[in-house]
């Protein structure tokens, strides 16, 4: 089944309110992560990307973070971004809805100057993100009670 959709910078209040209400489907109802830490102080600076259906149903998303707010999940390295928050609704997966959003984030970590990614991968995904160009390094740890581990891509 293949569903045209597209990919874009979520600009617009109701196009963040469509990548919180992807998140929320997503980690809170789906896998359990507490809603006080899904929504953080990150979310107001973030690049969100929205990946939309033709309909305008939203099906997935994921952020960018870079510069000075993303030094503490980048170890303090300016030319780093942190990829996060990536989701993708039930229904568009195995769709290559994924995958564009980490190919947009890249771009918009790209145009920032950024040399490369890092993000943290529930270990379920890790082959996803390898699939990608991303490398794991570091041991396993738990973040919201789920296993997982950092990953990066150089640009």
């Amino acid at each position: 089944m293949s569903v045209p959709y597209t990919v874009r910078v979520a600009e617009d209040p109701a196009d963040r309110e469509a990548c919180f209400a992807v998140r929320k489907e997503v980690f809170v109802v789906e896998q359990g992560v507490p809603q006080d830490i899904e929504y953080d102080a990150y979310d107001a600076v973030a690049v969100q990307v929205l990946a939309v259906g033709e309909d305008g149903v939203p099906l997935g998303t994921g952020r960018l973070l870079y510069g000075a707010k993303a030094a503490e999940k980048t170890g303090g390295d300016p030319s780093l971004g942190s990829l996060g928050r990536l989701a993708v609704r039930r229904e568009a997966r195995g769709l290559g809805v994924g995958v564009a959003l980490v190919r947009a984030i890249e771009e918009a970590a790209r145009a920032r100057g950024l040399t490369a990614v890092d993000l943290h991968a529930q270990t379920h995904a890790l082959g996803f993100y390898e699939r990608l160009g991303y490398t794991p390094y570091g041991p396993e740890y738990p973040e919201a009670g789920i296993p997982h581990r950092a990953m990066r891509r150089a640009l």
